[in-house]
């Protein structure tokens, strides 16, 4: 038999205990044999629920008090001398801070109190001091779980069975650059599961209402009607405002599970194939920013709709550790929706028109003229490129034909330009570096720590020794530019042959195959000697 439910068991004891308390002794244990049976409830314990002598669901003995209002009043006291911290750490510092405040007369425990306060839990010290934190004004921390979370139902990769057009993936994407730090755009994605359709939108904030107001926004260039939303966990989905907003607008709100991307494959693919494919992995913030990405997404969802075919995974089988995965044909979005029975007559001439009017060339153009502003307005020094300029449509197409000599023809993709690293602080031995320089001159051998030393005998508690590894790396640098000046000289002139010989005091005829040595101490081979019987 089944677990009843608690509603059932109140149905069953009220009606049992009527009759148990007006029959006589024989019925009673009659009808207490059945309850127990189909309870399960022990023996004692349906006694006393058929006699109505406790509820359904007995409660606990209540616990004997241990900690009385002195004990109570002595721990505020302490609470309040440790800059109320919390039950852990107050539970530490109890025997050294009451030891403390008895010595200097500030605390005159009795022994039974002292010895209950220090015999006291941290967690027990918590629950005390709860009501008397609550009349602070300041809430007390909870780790509850995120109930508006839980209401929301998850939804995998493998559980959407060929939905109709209209059910989509969304996600964002941040365009923060190096840095997560301030404020950043974002860029709303959704991504039909049926047919691949992709929208863009940039927000320029995180925020609920907002996201709210793109996505109104968003359904409006859907050539479909917005049926369900799945998202991630991210706090910008998962909140009231949103979820109100699908219930309003009939769209079945589903989400993946925490940390598994892979529920969500649809829209994390398109994540790079469109957006990092066409934004780059810029910083962009701000009003002009959001303005120039509202711009690209305008050209980039007539071309990658109607102009970018893509794969679609129809089956995949596991065979052992071998996984095989069966593909469609690459179609366009606009081909699968087209090519869907589920589409309307309507909205399959419609976007044949919109189609009939597209030309992949301007768009294209109009993409890369988009990418090129968004580019210079993220770098600090843009770089100058031939595209920069708008141009017509058959030059862009001319282009086109010698792009691949140039390498990367989008200019989101370029690398980004740095400044360069300088000096961060102040130079600590500006005032000493003529002292020093010369007395490297002078003495070029002499140590980082002996010159270290001097400069603290010329300049008395001016350079402390802290600064000895900064003076060992200038020593580096200044005996790196002598190496160079010595090896990197003008070379000076060779003397006359035969003053060299008397110099060096070398017979003129011994041809010794010894070169002489010029003022850089380097080897020179000797002239070349002429052949016997050559004029």
């Amino acid at each position: 038999m089944g677990r009843l439910s608690m509603a059932t068991r109140k149905e069953l004891t009220a009606a049992a205990g009527v009759r148990y308390r007006h029959s006589d002794r024989a019925k009673k244990a009659r009808i207490l044999d059945e309850f127990v049976d189909i309870t399960g409830f022990h023996r004692k314990h349906a006694m006393r629920l058929l006699r109505g002598q406790e509820d359904a669901r007995p409660g606990r003995r209540p616990r004997r008090r241990i900690y009385n209002e002195a004990e109570h009043n002595a721990l505020v006291l302490l609470w309040e001398a440790s800059d109320r911290i919390c039950g852990k750490r107050l539970k530490a510092l109890m025997p050294a801070l009451i030891e403390a405040m008895g010595r200097h007369g500030h605390l005159d425990l009795a022994p039974e109190i002292r010895a209950k306060l220090l015999a006291m839990s941290a967690a027990t010290i918590d629950r005390v001091l709860v009501p008397i934190r609550e009349k602070l004004g300041r809430k007390r921390r909870r780790h509850t779980a995120h109930s508006l979370r839980r209401s929301v139902p998850i939804r995998t990769s493998a559980d959407w069975n060929d939905p109709a057009p209209g059910f989509v993936e969304a996600d964002l994407v941040a365009h923060s650059g190096p840095s997560a730090r301030g404020s950043f755009i974002q860029t709303l994605l959704l991504t039909d599961i049926a047919t691949g359709w992709t929208e863009c939108a940039p927000l320029i904030v995180r925020e609920q209402t907002l996201l709210s107001t793109v996505l109104t926004e968003l359904r409006k260039h859907l050539p479909f009607a917005l049926l369900g939303l799945d998202t991630d966990n991210d706090t910008v989905f998962m909140n009231e405002t949103l979820k109100g907003y699908c219930e309003a607008a009939n769209i079945v709100f589903t989400r993946c599970r925490p940390y598994r991307k892979n529920d969500q494959a649809f829209v994390e693919q398109k994540n790079g194939a469109v957006v990092r494919r066409m934004v780059g992995y810029r910083r962009f913030e701000g009003l002009e920013a959001a303005e120039l990405l509202a711009e690209l997404y305008r050209a980039a969802r007539l071309f990658v709709n109607f102009f970018q075919p893509s794969f679609k995974l129809i089956a995949k089988q596991r065979d052992g550790a071998r996984v095989r995965k069966t593909y469609s044909a690459p179609e366009t979005p606009h081909q699968r929706l087209a090519a869907d029975a589920r589409t309307p007559d309507a909205v399959r001439h419609h976007l044949q028109e919109i189609y009939a009017a597209l030309d992949p060339v301007a768009l294209l153009r109009d993409i890369r003229d988009a990418q090129e502003r968004l580019a210079a307005l993220a770098d600090t020094q843009p770089i100058a490129h031939p595209a920069a300029a708008w141009q017509s449509t058959d030059r862009f197409l001319a282009s086109l034909r010698t792009a691949w000599k140039d390498g990367a023809m989008r200019p989101t993709d370029r690398p980004i330009v740095k400044a360069k690293r300088g000096r961060r602080r102040p130079d600590p031995l500006i005032r000493a570096t003529p002292d020093l320089r010369k007395w490297f001159e002078a003495e070029p051998w002499r140590t980082g720590s002996e010159l270290l030393s001097r400069l603290q005998v010329e300049y008395p508690g001016a350079y402390p020794n802290k600064l000895l590894r900064t003076l060992q790396r200038r020593l580096k640098s200044w005996r790196s530019e002598q190496a160079n000046a010595l090896l990197f000289a003008p070379t000076e002139k060779m003397p006359p042959r035969s003053e060299s010989r008397q110099r060096n005091d070398v017979p003129a005829a011994s041809g010794g195959g010894r070169g002489l040595r010029n003022p850089g101490h380097l080897r020179t081979r000797p002239p070349p000697q002429p052949k016997p019987g050559a004029k």
